[in-house]
């Protein structure tokens, strides 16, 4: 079969389920990482088959994108500040918000040396990783509470070429980080359960809660812990980096104002929602 009529077939199966931007999306994602051809090779060369087996692995992967399995799942990796990711049903997928914190944090500090970074939550270890990639000169740091995270997380390190230092830590049970910190920076779960209607299936059912979800009558409780945290542990002039909830942009700014720091920022991802703030200690 001609791969170009089989797309028609794989996209006119998801419509129903995804949009046909989306579904569009997932078969070209797929066709590059399985047969390592892009949109325009496929246009260029319009008679390019597949041949059966090919057809019988295409059609397993459209029956999981029917259960809601995220395309990254089911390929084993993702693309995050121009770095690859290995992820699996332990570790949220990386989203392009949170490329922007990172971006936010390496602009920042582009021109600085022998940095001590911690990221909290480190989940796949995205930020840490493309943080010492480029800032090379500093140590950077990473806890999480989960072991098969931080495993995802190690593998990940070495498959890009980074020296990141892996701790297990429960956040919320830590009293202090045992030492100095320029920059702390943390994308924690801060998702209420009455915004549970507004998350897609695909990440509903595959994405651990435990790294989305919080209580809705304490929907900071990380944020402060971390606030705390970072008042004893941050440097003088340290800097402290959260991905926020895009509903609670003002109630951070508070708690930020309220913790002692100063020089904050609240800023907007590219899709105009409140997504990131900055404080100095």
């Amino acid at each position: 079969m001609r791969i170009r009529e089989y797309r028609n077939q794989f996209i006119q199966t998801l419509a129903p389920i995804y949009d046909l931007d989306e579904a569009e999306s997932f078969f070209y994602l797929v066709l590059e990482d399985k047969k390592q051809l892009k949109r325009i090779d496929l246009a260029l060369n319009p008679e390019t088959q597949f041949s059966e087996s090919e057809i019988a692995q295409w059609n397993e992967i459209l029956e999981k994108l029917k259960q809601y399995i995220p395309v990254q799942y089911i390929l084993g990796k993702t693309h995050f500040y121009g770095l690859e990711f290995e992820v699996n049903e332990n570790v949220l997928i990386p989203r392009p918000e949170t490329e922007e914190l990172v971006d936010w944090i390496i602009s920042n500090n582009s021109k600085s040396g022998n940095l001590q970074i911690l990221d909290i939550g480190t989940g796949s270890g995205c930020i840490a990783i493309s943080i010492a990639k480029n800032l090379p000169e500093s140590n950077v740091f990473a806890v999480d509470v989960s072991e098969k995270a931080l495993a995802t997380a190690e593998k990940n390190a070495q498959n890009n070429d980074v020296n990141v230092r892996f701790l297990r830590k429960d956040i919320l049970k830590t009293e202090d980080l045992e030492q100095q910190f320029d920059i702390i920076v943390s994308n924690p779960p801060y998702v209420r359960n009455l915004e549970k209607e507004e998350i897609k299936q695909n990440v509903l059912e595959h994405e651990p809660h435990l790294a989305l979800f919080v209580d809705d009558h304490d929907a900071l409780v990380f944020y402060r812990k971390i606030a705390e945290l970072a008042q004893k542990n941050l440097a003088p002039n340290g800097q402290l980096y959260f991905e926020i909830n895009q509903y609670l942009g003002k109630e951070m700014m508070d708690l930020l104002e309220e913790k002692g720091f100063r020089q904050m920022e609240l800023r907007k991802d590219i899709y105009g929602n409140h997504r990131m703030v900055f404080g100095r200690k």
